[in-house]
Parts: C-alpha cells; structure tokens; sequence
C-alpha cells in the first residue's frame, strides 16, 4: 500500500520564557498508508497536537523531515504548500473558531475551492453537494458559525476539509467538543466516508476507548515520545508500558 505520509524523526523545542527550553516532541518517526486511519493518543502536554500542526506546516520543525505522497514538505512554501494542502487538509477541535464569523459556513467551504480555479457558480453548487454529503441541507450554506450547533458546524469543517478531494485529512481532537452521540454521528460520516473516498485519517486524541472501533493502528505518546505502538485491541489488550497501562485504565 503507498504511503501518504512519512514522518522522520521529527523534534520540536519551544524556548521558555523564563529561560530554557522545552522538548515538546522528540525523535517521533512514522507512517500512514493510503486509506489507512492511525490514531495519535496520550494525555495533554504529550506532544500529539504539536505532532499534527508540523505536519501541516503550521508550525516548523526543530528537526526531522515530512514527506506528503513521496514529496518533501518540510520546508514547503508558496506554490509547493499550496500543492500540499491540495492533498492534505485539517480538522480542528473547536469548529465554531475555525471558521470566519464574519462569514457564512458556505463561503468558508468555497474559499478553498476558488482558490483552486473554480468559478463562483461551480463552487457553490460543489459546495450544497458536499453539505449533503455531509448530512447537513444546502441551506446550511447561508447559516453563520454561530448560528448552528457544534455538531453542524463540525460536519460543515468535514465538508470543507473535503472540498478539494485530499488524500489526508488530519483531525485535531475533532470529536472531542461533542457529546457523545453527535461524536458517534461523526466518526460515522468519517467511516463512510473514508470507505467512498479512500481517505487516510490522522487521528489525534486523547481517548483510547474512542479509537478502538475507528481506527486501524495507534500510536502512544508520553512527554513528546514514542512509547508504544499497534492495532488498538493489542495496545488495549496487551498494553507493554506502564503510561499505557494508566491512560487504558482511566478511560475503560
């Protein structure tokens, strides 16, 4: 199976304010096959989230190399970045702020698709037919971030990481605002639609008992490391760390 994305040993340092420096992330290496769901679990601070962000290029490494379907990204910019986020796109965990407020959920889900040649008129109907997709009618498209739900307005944030057909799409504790039946509605979008589109997801969470039925492999971080990886009924099942250990038994 091609691999979407490689990560080599990535690290992050962050400087102190008061003098000195953090390792946020270090030494982190990884795959993720095409089609593939990987999850990146471990409790706040572990560095999962700083992991997501450099993959997406919003914040430079330290050190280490990301290559996006066999191409560099590391230091990608201008045209080359665009090229990359044509292929890889990111959901956020608060999707309200996300958005624009002083735009329309339709216009936030159009930019994209602008931005990649479509004329105003292809946009917006592309744009009714990806609400839909997403469970949402098209007169979503005239409605403000603040004006719907969390969970609407999270499937309105898929629609718009869908817009222009990624490869990857990378989701930042997408679910974890929701309450838990609008969070099963979501990953259940997410499924199908991971099944119609191929679509490989990086997961970053910090639930485990979340991931088990979503996700084909999990990696376990702990204080900006690597500490375990496998199918999630392995790492569940047969955890090798003592972090794990806890972190299974503090939510199952």
């Amino acid at each position: 199976m091609d691999k979407i994305l490689q990560v080599r040993h990535l690290k992050k340092i962050f400087p102190r304010q008061e003098g000195g420096e953090i390792v946020a992330v270090d030494d982190v290496s990884f795959t993720l096959s095409a089609g593939e769901k990987l999850a990146i679990i471990g409790e706040s601070g572990s560095g999962k989230t700083t992991v997501a962000r450099m993959i997406a290029r919003l914040i430079p490494p330290t050190a280490g190399r990301i290559f996006l379907a066999g191409e560099e990204i590391t230091q990608a910019k201008g045209k080359q970045l665009k090229k990359a986020y044509a292929q890889m796109q990111m959901v956020f965990q608060n999707p309200v702020d996300s958005f624009d407020p002083r735009c329309t959920l339709g216009d936030g889900i159009s930019e994209s698709l602008r931005n990649h040649g479509k004329s105003r008129e292809q946009a917006k109907k592309m744009t009714e037919n990806l609400l839909e997709l997403c469970g949402l009618s098209p007169e979503f498209a005239n409605r403000y971030p603040h004006e719907v739900s969390g969970g609407q307005c999270q499937r309105a944030a898929i629609a718009r990481a869908l817009a222009i057909e990624p490869q990857l799409v990378i989701l930042d504790e997408a679910t974890s605002a929701l309450d838990v039946t609008v969070q099963a509605e979501v990953l259940s979008l997410l499924n199908r639609l991971q099944q119609d589109r191929g679509i490989a997801y990086l997961f970053i969470c910090h639930d485990i008992a979340l991931v088990q039925d979503f996700c084909d492999r999990v990696i376990v971080m702990h204080e900006g490391r690597i500490v375990e990886e496998g199918t999630p009924d392995e790492v569940i099942n047969n955890p090798q760390e003592e972090y794990t250990k806890n972190l299974i038994d503090s939510v199952l």
